[in-house]
């Protein structure tokens, strides 16, 4: 999922009591030599943002976690 610049990414885990969900925040970027890069720090315009789509991973997660 996506918001402006910053993406979550929602990993499903298999653990001792069963499948979990993990999300990573990252804010992808094109580096000098143009290759596209995950960053993993957020300036002050990036924080809006940040904390919608951290909402939206956590209602998603909460929402297949319940379904299973």
């Amino acid at each position: 999922m996506r918001c402006g610049n910053i993406k979550a990414t929602i990993w499903q885990n298999v653990g001792e009591k069963g499948p979990f969900f993990a999300t990573t925040l990252s804010r992808p970027f094109k580096d000098q030599s143009g290759t596209w890069r995950n960053g993993t720090s957020f300036g002050l315009n990036d924080l809006n943002a940040l904390m919608n789509i951290a909402c939206e991973a956590k209602e998603w997660s909460i929402a297949h976690t319940l379904k299973g």
